[in-house]
């Protein structure tokens, strides 16, 4: 349960709701923008303020936490910020261990290998004693910030967990984590339904301590067809949105706006638009138009440039901007890459895509 009943009072006043709105699907007056990994390594500060301390200390640092998630705003007109911490802490909560090995990413020292290893998991996880220290992060930005955009909060979806505290890591296949899925379907719907308790109970809880929108990243959603798509992901999508909501509403909190992004899982939009999410995330492999058709009209979109096109020219980046939000149109629709920024990415050209995206798209509500 919760700490805070109520969310810590005397937060500062929101002065750009634009993101919010747009999630909300009412009008705005220009796109509104923000990156997914904007706060990473492709900033100079970031690598600095990173270097001393190991990655997931970092993530237990509230301090840090907030100075990382701030980064960016110092340098662009960004729509929204997200908590800087990582998907990876909800296996760890649940008592396994992750390293981030230099070169390599994150590492399970000792990755689900039998249908047993389930009973070595916490069953129940009080989220306040093992992920408090995220909470404070959120607290502390959302003070820092200074109410000059909203704070998004987040977790990984079941399956993309269930798939790294299998896999031990990353994997190009998930061929063991598929596995599970065809010789241990009970085991799997066990663990899926394990992740997705103890990820509503963490959603609320950042909502509690200011979180103002909350994603959830569905990363792994290509590694599934359509068919174990519908039978191991998308039930746990529409419980933690369904159980999200009813808590927040339990617990007097605000019923902050919810994105789905379910990477490669253009397979599934009609069924993710309808998951009880206001927002859905789109990757690049999807034209603007198609989404719209097979999504409808209730529902915001986010994306979907390919974060590859922020390698191109500026003005090049620009004409890329515009052809999206001519084919997205500018409302009901928030400005985002496909994926996250990669680390050698030029912030200059960070800044023109920010820059494109609400000079064109004010321009577009004017004519």
């Amino acid at each position: 349960i919760c700490p805070f009943v109520r969310s810590p009072k005397g937060f500062p006043k929101l002065k750009n709701d634009t993101f919010l709105r747009a999630a909300r699907g009412e009008e705005t007056e220009h796109t509104p923008v923000w990156c997914m990994r904007q706060a990473g390594r492709y900033l100079p500060e970031f690598r600095e303020t990173r270097a001393a301390q190991d990655f997931f200390a970092t993530c237990r640092s509230p301090k840090l936490c907030c100075e990382l998630t701030l980064q960016p705003l110092r340098r662009f007109p960004l729509d929204a910020a997200i908590i800087f911490s990582d998907i990876l802490v909800v296996p760890q909560a649940l008592g396994m261990e992750v390293v981030m090995v230099p070169g390599k990413g994150p590492t399970f020292t000792e990755p689900l290998k039998e249908v047993e290893d389930l009973l070595k998991l916490r069953q129940k996880v009080d989220v306040t004693a093992e992920l408090g220290y995220v909470f404070q992060a959120i607290t502390l930005t959302r003070h820092s910030l200074e109410g000059r955009v909203p704070l998004i909060g987040f977790s990984g979806a079941p399956w993309t967990l269930m798939s790294y505290m299998i896999e031990g890591g990353g994997s190009t296949t998930m061929a063991k984590a598929k596995s599970w899925l065809y010789r241990h379907p009970e085991a799997s719907h066990r663990l899926l339904r394990l992740l997705a308790d103890v990820i509503t109970d963490y959603l609320v809880g950042q909502v509690a301590a200011g979180a103002q929108a909350l994603q959830l990243f569905e990363s792994h959603a290509g590694h599934l067809g359509p068919e174990q798509f519908q039978d191991f992901a998308l039930p746990y999508i529409r419980d933690i949105a369904q159980a999200v909501k009813s808590k927040l509403k339990e617990e007097a909190l605000p019923l902050v706006p919810m994105i789905i992004f379910a990477k490669d899982a253009h397979y599934a939009l009609r069924d993710l638009a309808r998951a009880g999410y206001e927002v859905v995330g789109l990757d690049w492999t999807i034209r603007p138009q198609e989404a719209r058709a097979q999504t409808g009209k209730d529902v915001t979109l986010q994306g979907n440039l390919d974060p590859c096109a922020l390698y191109a020219p500026k003005e090049k980046i620009g004409e890329l901007v515009k052809k999206m939000l001519e084919g997205f149109g500018t409302q009901r629709y928030i400005a985002n890459l496909g994926h996250g920024l990669y680390p050698d990415m030029s912030p200059e050209h960070v800044g023109a895509f920010v820059e494109a995206v609400h000079t064109h798209s004010r321009h577009i509500n004017k004519h």
